[in-house]
């Protein structure tokens, strides 16, 4: 590990030094490259640095401690608790800053809800997890589009495909993909029975054309009208768009603009999201240890989180968590729950990278 973080500074301060030259300075691109390979490095680079004061200080204090008069090794001593504390808060944030980052963590969010199994109850459960994420994105400043949506007519979603964006939307979000339960009495009831229903969640990191390369000979693009709410021009214009991307099946509908180049480019929006994280999972299914720390990506079918009204509780299956917290989390408080979850894997991810160092 520490000739890990030795490399490190060495990097930094060779990356110092290119920063001050005339000939980077002059070149915008090469000096931004440069400057955001820095401020990657710098937290880093700011604790190991504070660790080597740390445990020079220690070994100076612990010669005063071990000679001198009385009072001078009390105070030495007392000095030297509070030194060791801090060296091990330290070496603790070195471990965690130098968990591989996930190259995605600060991009935007395509996030697609659909109602499985349960019928009308399964639909009702996708619009509540839709309203959920919402009200969460609110809380967080970050920006929510409906891209498209497919409601039931009585207040459910059969599904509905939203973009989120926002500072570090992805790393927050990513691990809520997955199939989500609730267990609840029905309104229609009448028994009081309680039945489960389920609807699956995905987040997609949202793909730029840089991240993915689509040739337009691999697309077939269909035209048709619109139908449902939508005006005048609604069944008269061709403004709806299919695409379906030959090589792999993928198809991709978009209606809910007028403007049938509007639904293109929503379309494309997704439909690149869709097959970069198509790629990343084939990337993650050729590593075994880095599908263990990827959750929802390749397991769809797997069961992650109960919601149960009758005892207001939720269950987090994968970390064993239970909150009984439902309501304030429905209403997207969701802070609680992502946190858990996240540093779960966190805690994965460092033990993967401890046992490599």
């Amino acid at each position: 590990m520490f000739d890990k973080l030795i490399s490190v500074e060495r990097q930094y301060e060779t990356l110092m030094q290119l920063l001050g030259t005339t000939e980077v300075q002059s070149d915008p691109p090469e000096y931004r490259k440069h400057a955001k390979a820095l401020s990657e490095i710098e937290p880093l680079v700011e604790r190991f640095r504070a660790y080597k004061i740390a445990a020079r200080d220690i070994a100076q204090t612990e010669e005063l401690a071990a000679g001198g008069d009385t009072d001078m090794r009390e105070l030495a001593r007392e000095e030297l608790r509070s030194l060791i504390a801090l060296r091990d808060a330290l070496l603790g944030e070195l471990k965690i800053l130098l968990v591989p980052k996930d190259p995605n963590d600060q991009k935007n969010v395509v996030l697609e809800i659909r109602a499985g199994t349960g019928g009308d109850e399964a639909a009702l459960f996708a619009a509540e997890l839709f309203r959920m994420y919402s009200k969460w994105a609110e809380r967080q400043g970050w920006r929510l589009e409906v891209m498209s949506n497919n409601d039931t007519g009585v207040g459910g979603l059969k599904e509905v495909i939203a973009t989120i964006e926002g500072r570090g939307a992805y790393s927050r979000l990513k691990y809520e993909s997955g199939v989500h339960r609730v267990q609840r009495v029905p309104a229609t009831e009448a028994s009081g029975r309680i039945h489960t229903s389920t609807a699956t969640v995905a987040v997609l990191p949202e793909a730029e054309e840089v991240d993915i390369q689509i040739n337009d000979k691999d697309l077939r693009v269909d035209t048709f009208c619109s139908s449902g709410p939508g005006g005048q021009s609604v069944n008269t214009t061709y403004s709806a768009v299919r695409i379906t991307h030959v090589p792999t099946g993928m198809v991709v509908s978009q209606q809910d603009e007028k403007s049938q180049v509007k639904n293109r480019s929503k379309a494309m929006k997704v439909l690149r999201s869709r097959l970069y994280e198509m790629e990343l999972r084939k990337q993650q299914e050729a590593i075994a240890k880095d599908r263990r720390s990827q959750v929802g990506t390749g397991e769809r079918s797997e069961k992650i989180r109960t919601y149960n009204f009758p005892q207001s509780r939720i269950t987090d299956h994968r970390i064993n968590f239970t909150t009984h917290r439902l309501t304030e989390v429905l209403n997207g408080d969701l802070a609680e729950l992502l946190d858990n979850v996240v540093t779960h894997y966190q805690s994965e991810k460092l033990k993967d990278a401890t046992a490599v160092s």
